[in-house]
């Protein structure tokens, strides 16, 4: 657990790590989790009103099959879940699956980096209760992941 204060509140990030394999990837989590989390904050605009957690849960393809199929009814793993509590303490949960994302990224011919800070963010979004099942929600959350991401040094992620 590492905690980030960002403009008086307290952000604090809650790692589980349900895979060996996340302490072998090529950065630190913990170090582009928190940049991302607080540049998510900043760019969007709107803080806690207290201390906050988002527990992060960094798993493989059968956990977030599971989870995926429980809760969403679709029965295949997929790279990211998030679980908003509607809670100020805690907002909810992140689950990442390294198998996702790291196919994704080879696919796309992107870093692991890239991949995992925009799908972190985009939870993050999921959290605050963003959204992109309609098109003009799916509009505003696609453009603060580009220009968080943009802020972070990465490349528009919807560009081809």
């Amino acid at each position: 657990m590492f905690g980030k204060d960002v403009e008086g509140k307290k952000i604090n990030l809650l790692f589980t790590v349900n895979d060996d394999r996340w302490n072998k990837v090529p950065f630190n989590v913990q170090i582009v989790s928190e940049q991302a989390v607080q540049v998510v904050f900043d760019v969007v605009g709107r803080m806690p009103k207290s201390e906050t957690e988002i527990s992060l849960v960094l798993s493989d393809d059968k956990e977030v099959h599971k989870l995926n199929k429980e809760y969403r009814g679709v029965d295949r793993p997929t790279n990211v879940l998030s679980f908003e509590t509607k809670d100020e303490l805690m907002m909810g949960d992140i689950v990442m699956s390294l198998d996702t994302l790291s196919r994704e990224a080879e696919n796309e011919g992107i870093s692991l980096l890239a991949h995992y800070t925009h799908l972190l963010v985009h939870g993050v979004l999921h959290l605050m209760g963003y959204d992109h099942i309609e098109d003009d929600d799916a509009k505003i959350m696609e453009g603060f992941e580009i220009e968080i991401l943009g802020r972070l040094g990465f490349a528009n992620p919807y560009e081809e």
